[in-house]
C-alpha cells in the first residue's frame, strides 16, 4: 500500500487545522475517492479528532506490518487511546476478513485439503489453541466463519449449542470445524474422536451436516472424515 506524502510540520497547531477541508483526509475521501487516498490518509479518516493526522504518521513509522498491531500498540501512539485504537484495529481486521473471504468464495469446499489451506493459514500458526468453524452455504462455499474457543481447549468444554448458534443464526447449509495443535503434531486423540461425533449427531437432527473436522498445524493437517469415516456415516 502506498503511505501519505504527509510531513509534520514544526510549528505548534495541528497539521488538520492548517490544511483546507478538501484537502483533508475526510475531504479528499469524499471528493477522489478512498481508493486514491494513501495508508496513512486512511488512518487518519479512522483515528479523527484534531490530531488525526500526527497520529497516523506515528503509526505509519512505528509499524510497517499493520494487520499484526495490537491494540494496546495503537494505544501506546500519542493521539490514539483506547477507542480509536479498536476502531483502528476492527477496521484492520475487517479489511483482511474480507479480502479472505473474496479469496474463499471464488471456490468451494470440494475436499478436506480445500478447508486445510483455509484453517491452516487461518490458525494454524497460533501459538494457543483455537476451535474455529467455517459456515458454508448449499454450494459448499464459505459465507462466514468464527473462532468459538481460543486457550487451552479441552474438548468436553465444546458445547454443543455454541457450535451450532452461529449456523443457525447464518442460516448455512453446513459446517467445517477445526482446531490447531501447537505442538506441531495433528494426531486427533480419543476426546477429538468422541467431540466430532456429537457433533455429526447433534448436526443431524437439526439438519445442518457437519462436513469434517480437521487438525491443523502450521504445515499438516488430519482430516477426522478422512481417517475416521465411521464418525460421520455410522448412526
Amino acid at each position: 500500500m502506498a503511505t501519505s506524502q504527509f510531513t509534520l510540520p514544526t510549528f505548534n497547531s495541528s497539521v488538520l487545522q492548517s490544511l483546507p477541508v478538501r484537502e483533508r483526509p475526510l475531504g479528499r475521501l469524499y471528493n477522489v475517492g478512498a481508493q486514491s487516498l494513501g495508508t496513512a490518509e486512511l488512518l487518519a479518516v479512522i483515528i479523527g479528532g484534531p490530531r488525526q493526522i500526527e497520529a497516523a504518521q506515528r503509526v505509519v513509522q512505528t509499524h510497517h506490518d499493520l494487520v499484526n498491531v495490537l491494540t494496546e500498540e495503537f494505544e501506546s501512539v500519542p493521539g490514539i487511546g483506547k477507542a480509536r485504537a479498536a476502531r483502528l484495529v476492527a477496521a484492520i481486521e475487517l479489511g483482511r476478513r474480507l479480502a479472505t473471504q473474496a479469496t474463499e468464495e471464488q471456490s468451494q469446499i470440494r475436499s478436506p485439503a480445500d478447508a486445510a489451506y483455509i484453517f491452516k493459514s487461518w490458525i494454524g500458526s497460533e501459538e494457543r489453541e483455537n476451535f474455529a468453524i467455517l459456515f458454508l452455504n448449499t454450494r459448499n462455499r464459505v459465507i462466514d466463519r468464527e473462532i468459538l474457543y481460543q486457550g487451552s481447549l479441552n474438548a468436553s468444554l465444546v458445547r454443543t449449542a455454541e457450535v451450532f448458534r452461529g449456523a443457525i443464526r447464518r442460516n448455512c447449509n453446513a459446517i467445517m470445524v477445526a482446531h490447531n495443535h501447537p505442538s506441531g503434531n495433528p494426531m486427533p486423540s480419543p476426546e477429538d474422536q468422541a467431540l466430532t461425533r456429537k457433533l455429526v449427531e447433534a448436526g443431524k437432527l437439526i439438519e445442518i451436516d457437519v462436513l469434517d473436522h480437521l487438525i491443523v498445524t502450521s504445515s499438516r493437517y488430519i482430516s477426522l472424515r478422512e481417517r475416521h469415516s465411521h464418525l460421520f456415516t455410522d448412526f
